[in-house]
């Protein structure tokens, strides 16, 4: 059994206890208690049920402890709490079933076909700390709510149509002929680069064909950063194909069909603010000279999401992007979709930290730290650690110096560090001739405090993976594995693991640490970080 089902059938028993629906329920679950309570699990339901129940939450807490029964090795205590005592049956059970294939599905995402778009990083300049930012969070997204049983297909939007492909296309053919970027255009060294590159046939060329052939190269970079920081899209979609299949003008006439639009002064006008509490006001669709607007092309992308048989559309942002948030949540709402369909992500910027100063970076300047720079600098582990170690909405500061130290000081060694030690012990069980795969006599174990709250701990990994999707934010999963690492390091200080004179204590605790060291691996591989077997 795991958590989640534990707490299915906690609600279960509440609900036939108090005579309450479904929803009456809903925030019944278990919490891994504070260490000074003496507990595997807590409930607080009490305390917020107490203005329904109309009754004071000790007392609720008294009835709930009577309604979960013996078994539960419940008790009440003040001001309204029910802690639990899970059975070592229980724990031995679920940690035999953690490798069961799909054991992390939750109910909830049965069914659930997501697109998820990130980075979409105009091919424009190389990708920077941002990009890797945006990529780490979207990757690590995408196989956590896989790993919570829903389907996932991601995907990276290039806009290779438009004024800024226009301005790329215009930087290198002043390169290429020797001049200087016109004043709006890029700056950037890497376009000197890929001017070096041209054949000497471009001194004939088109505009059209400085574009394709700039933005084929920055495809090929993106792509090549992408591959080398751990990510694989399954589509990396081009603005060109919309145009190509006319999604514009049927995204156009469907809003048209629904009066959501409007012509004023030659321009056509999705008429959202009278009737979205999301947007501030009306928004161009067709400039008056007859150009689609970026707006236009970006709800009809969606709705080609939507019409690919999405049921749920996010997007991952930069913070520059926040001010677009309201209209299309606005614009997918005109064309007749449900508000919850769609999500936008965003994340704030990242600063990079030498010594202490901060660089900041621009690229039309081309005065910007490059992601692959980053990447050679601390390895790819290090910056997906880090990039998912905080929350999208808080700016992080990246330290260099202690993304690169070989020490516990640095929770990514200090986490990859539990795998190779759990590794090592392994090996050393060979040569003393200890069978990790031994079995024994479960009733015949006492469990020790470090070995309990190891135990709880690995339990916990499905509420640490159901807190990440709820929160849209890998950050509770760097959070619980530094706390594993941490619990086993205090266990690992305090008891012997190998004694050929007690096998069956060294099957048992081999056992648990077998579980502790798939657990990490899982969970660093949902962050995209490698798990060595030597440090």
């Amino acid at each position: 059994m795991k958590i989640s089902s534990l707490e299915a059938d906690l609600k279960s028993r509440a609900k036939a206890a108090f005579s309450l629906d479904d929803a009456a329920v809903a925030g019944l679950c278990l919490a891994a208690p504070p260490p000074h309570i003496k507990a595997d699990a807590s409930i607080a339901w009490p305390i917020a049920g107490a203005k329904l129940l109309k009754k004071a939450p000790l007392v609720i807490a008294g009835q709930l402890k009577d309604a979960l029964g013996a078994e539960f090795a419940a008790e009440a205590v003040p001001p309204g709490f029910v802690n639990i005592r899970l059975k070592d049956a229980f724990l031995f059970a679920a940690l035999k079933e953690l490798d069961t294939p799909g054991f992390f599905h939750r109910p909830e995402f049965s069914g659930e076909k997501i697109n998820l778009e990130f980075v979409s990083a105009n091919p424009t300049g190389p990708m920077h700390l941002a990009s890797g930012r945006g990529a780490t969070l979207g990757d690590s997204l995408a196989r956590i709510w896989r790993a919570l049983g829903a389907q996932v297909a991601t995907e990276f939007y290039v806009n290779n149509v438009g004024r800024q492909v226009e301005r790329l296309a215009l930087s290198l053919k002043a390169r290429f002929e020797g001049a200087e970027p016109p004043p709006d255009g890029y700056q950037g060294d890497y376009l000197k680069t890929m001017a070096e590159e041209l054949p000497e046939t471009a001194s004939g060329w088109s505009l059209k064909q400085f574009s394709e052939y700039a933005v084929a190269g920055m495809l090929k970079l993106h792509k090549a950063d992408m591959e080398a920081f751990g990510v694989a899209f399954d589509r990396w979609f081009l603005e060109s194909e919309l145009h190509a299949e006319g999604i514009p003008e049927k995204t156009l006439a469907a809003l048209k069909a629904r009066a959501m639009t409007y012509e004023k002064e030659g321009a056509v006008w999705l008429g959202t603010s009278t009737v979205m509490e999301s947007d501030d006001k009306d928004r161009v669709l067709v400039k008056s000279d007859g150009r689609n607007t970026y707006f236009l092309n970006d709800i009809a992308y969606h709705l080609h999401k939507f019409d690919r048989g999405f049921t749920k559309v996010i997007d991952i942002w930069g913070a520059d992007h926040h001010g677009h948030v309201p209209r299309m949540e606005a614009a997918v709402a005109a064309l007749g979709r449900d508000k919850s369909s769609f999500k936008v992500i965003i994340h704030q910027q990242v600063a990079l930290l030498r010594g202490e100063e901060i660089i900041k970076m621009s690229k039309r300047a081309g005065d910007f730290i490059a992601l692959k720079d980053l990447v050679a600098d601390v390895g790819t582990d290090a910056c997906r650690f880090f990039f998912a170690s905080r929350g999208p909405n808080t700016h992080l500061n990246f330290d260099v110096e202690l993304a690169k130290k070989k020490s516990n000081e640095n929770p990514v060694y200090y986490v990859q560090y539990v795998h190779a030690r759990i590794c090592s012990i392994f090996s050393n069980a060979a040569e003393k001739g200890l069978d990790p795969a031994a079995g024994f006599d479960e009733a015949k174990v006492s469990i020790n405090p470090e070995e309990r709250a190891l135990m709880l701990k690995l339990l916990w990994f499905e509420k640490a993976l159901a807190d990440c999707a709820r929160d849209s934010s890998p950050h509770h999963l760097t959070t619980y594995l530094t706390e594993l690492a941490a619990l086993f390091h205090s266990f690992y200080d305090r008891n012997k693991v190998l004694d050929p004179e007690n096998k069956e204590t060294s099957a048992y605790r081999l056992f648990l640490l077998k579980a502790v060291k798939g657990m990490i691996a899982r969970g660093l591989g949902l962050l995209g970080v490698s798990t060595p077997e030597r440090m």
